[in-house]
């Protein structure tokens, strides 16, 4: 535990240090504290706060710079965020792919680091179905869902079907099927599968199949934006080592879909900060995300990646403003 004239200390330095990226000596911390200390005082405090590891003396400075953990308890106790600085933006309802792409660009231009969105998981309820037979064998299948979002998908079939047999088993499948779930029509399959006409089965199931299988591929999309932007930060710029692991993650994506899996599992803004944990293993990189919601339910998540020190109350406002702005957006296209 810290007593209050240590956290002041160390909320100063982080500051600072956040501020100009210079490792902070106790004579700039005496000016930025306000504390009438004398510098032998500061120097013990600064000692004190290194043995807790909450900052580091750089090799080359007699000044210190804050550390992963140091970051941590700042961001947890000593932040205050002021609220409403971007509340003048917006995003227009439209279809989910461009709210999704404009909200990484957003993210992107008002943190000047890189946007990332998660794609919302598509709605698995079917609105319309139809078969088109191509060829001899080969049918596309078209799924609406009730927002509008297609998936085709052209499939093989054992038997070879008219398209009337197609139009036909449509018709029925629209009538009757309609406005369930994936989970709901293939446990309703199951159990109707000895009634209904065998190539009205044999369709569904096919269905069902393409659905599912989009499902899954839907649940990788990862929108990014500004990966640029991190050409300009000198704690990037001054180390390509660093700037080349922070790539690979965009480049890689499936260790960013987990993060971002882990955030949305939270309510609200989280902060992951680098070398904390497996999930961001990169001790220069830090990740202020939240969840963003369609009528009411969580169904992505997005946020902002840059060094970690960023000035994590200004991220805080834009993460927590977009993913309001993207829950709206997508709540009201219809």
């Amino acid at each position: 535990m810290l007593d209050d004239r240590s956290k002041l200390l160390l909320k100063a330095l982080v500051e600072r240090y956040i501020a100009d990226g210079q490792p902070v000596g106790s004579r700039t911390l005496s000016k930025a504290s306000g504390l009438e200390l004398s510098p032998a005082t500061i120097r013990n405090v600064m000692s004190d706060l290194e043995d807790l590891g909450l900052i580091v003396s750089p090799h080359t400075s007699a000044g210190r710079v804050p550390t992963a953990r140091g970051y941590r308890l700042f961001v947890d106790t000593m932040l205050t965020v002021q609220s409403g600085s971007y509340a003048n933006h917006r995003l227009a309802a439209d279809q989910p792919q461009k709210v999704i792409a404009n909200a990484a660009n957003l993210l992107s231009s008002l943190s000047q680091f890189v946007g990332v969105v998660m794609a919302p998981k598509r709605s698995s309820v079917f609105h319309h179905i139809e078969f088109l037979r191509l060829s001899e064998k080969r049918l596309l299948v078209i799924i609406v869902s009730p927002d509008g979002d297609v998936q085709n998908r052209v499939i093989f079939t054992e038997a070879d079907y008219t398209q009337a047999q197609l139009i036909e088993a449509a018709n029925f499948l629209n009538s009757n099927y309609v406005g369930m779930d994936i989970d709901q029509v293939r446990e309703r399959l199951l159990l109707e599968v000895e009634s209904l006409r065998t190539e009205i089965a044999a369709l569904m199931q096919a269905a069902v199949k393409v659905s599912t299988e989009t499902l899954n591929e839907s649940r990788d999309e990862v929108v990014i934006a500004g990966e640029r932007n991190l050409l300009s930060v000198s704690d990037f710029s001054s180390d390509m080592g660093n700037l080349r692991r922070a790539f690979d993650l965009f480049e890689q994506k499936a260790q960013l879909m987990r993060l971002l899996d882990v955030a949305g599992q939270a309510e609200g803004v989280r902060i992951f900060i680098g070398g904390e944990s497996q999930v961001v293993p990169f001790e220069d990189l830090s990740i202020v995300s939240s969840p963003y919601e369609v009528d009411g339910k969580v169904v992505g998540t997005l946020g902002v990646i840059g060094p970690t020190r960023m000035p994590y109350d200004r991220m805080i406002q834009i993460v927590d403003i977009t993913s309001k702005l993207v829950s709206h957006a997508l709540s009201h296209h219809k």
